[in-house]
């Protein structure tokens, strides 16, 4: 087996132990018996345990980050931005595992490349409404806020029952964050 199939095949292995069994489930060893390699193949491809988790979580943003990056601008950049915490919260919900993987567990000076991505985007989104005009803020801190709410946010809808999940309750999050942040828009 090629060098990149191996890497697939580990990088698949350990997506599924993640998202049929949770974090703890992503052993080195359980990962090696599903992918079918020795452990050496794996530590020579990904450096350790944690260098895997690492790039399960950049591979599994990627379609995220590509769908976060065709959100099409509106005339409205504040409604833009509202899309684009929706389409994190609906992200966090769909991989429930995965989500937790990547902000779940913050490691200072050690987030995943796709996170990074992810937050370039939602400065940009945070940009486009103070190039309106109707950021009150500094942009930086709005981003900062609108990452922390959303992250908060879908964390706590994944660690409640789904037949429980207030979604009414994460919207009225999310109007509260962009009502703290934003000056309402002019009048016409």
């Amino acid at each position: 087996m090629a060098s990149s199939n191996k890497r697939d095949a580990i990088l698949d292995a350990a997506a599924d132990l993640l998202a049929r069994e949770g974090r703890d489930a992503v052993s080195t060893r359980a990962v090696c018996k599903a992918a079918g390699v020795q452990a050496p193949i794996l530590y020579r491809l990904f450096g350790d345990k944690q260098g895997l988790l690492d790039a399960v979580a950049s591979r599994g943003l990627a379609a995220y980050i590509a769908e976060k990056r065709r959100i099409t601008p509106s005339g409205d950049p504040v409604e833009d931005l509202r899309r684009g915490w929706d389409l994190h919260v609906g992200f966090g919900l769909a991989e429930p595992a995965l989500y937790a993987l990547i902000y779940g567990s913050p490691r200072p000076g050690a987030e995943p490349e796709g996170a990074k991505q992810a937050a370039e985007i939602l400065a940009g989104l945070v940009h486009r409404v103070a190039l309106a005009g109707r950021l009150r803020v500094p942009e930086e801190r709005a981003a900062r806020v609108v990452h922390a709410a959303g992250r908060g946010t879908t964390l706590s809808l994944i660690a409640m029952p789904e037949a429980e999940r207030d979604m009414e309750a994460a919207r009225i999050v999310r109007e509260a964050v962009i009502h703290s942040i934003t000056e309402p828009a002019p009048s016409a």
